[in-house]
């Protein structure tokens, strides 16, 4: 079975910097194209980016210029780096591979199972 690893949150003052990281075990890394997501309090679990297995990223408006995804094949991991932090932010990420919807961009996760999320704080 597939297992979602995150990790690298934490509690960080508005403007400040965070590097997130997702290892995905028991899955072909390479061949997916892989997202990360987010959930606030209260709130409905959100697309924050994406990473094509070329690398190539697209992302939510919200977090254009400030948050970039990169991925590493050989250590199956994606990262999430997020810069200029707004408490906005704060939320739980979770990374997950991404499949085509049925408009046929990326945008629907594919492995059932989430992983624990790792939780963002941004105090202002």
């Amino acid at each position: 079975q597939v297992e979602l690893v995150e990790s690298g949150g934490g509690l960080v003052q508005a403007g400040g910097s965070l590097r997130l990281s997702c290892t995905v075990y028991r899955s072909i890394f390479s061949l997916n194209t892989m997202g990360w997501y987010r959930q606030a309090p209260g709130k409905q679990r959100e697309l924050v980016g994406i990473i094509t297995k070329d690398g190539n990223t697209t992302y939510k408006d919200s977090v254009k210029g400030r948050f970039s995804i990169s991925r590493d094949n050989a250590k199956d991991t994606v990262y999430l780096q997020m810069n200029s932090l707004q408490p906005e932010d704060a939320a739980v990420y979770y990374c997950n591979a991404m499949g085509r919807g049925s408009d046929g961009t990326y945008s629907r996760p594919v492995f059932q199972s989430w992983g624990q999320g790792t939780r963002v704080t941004v105090s202002s």
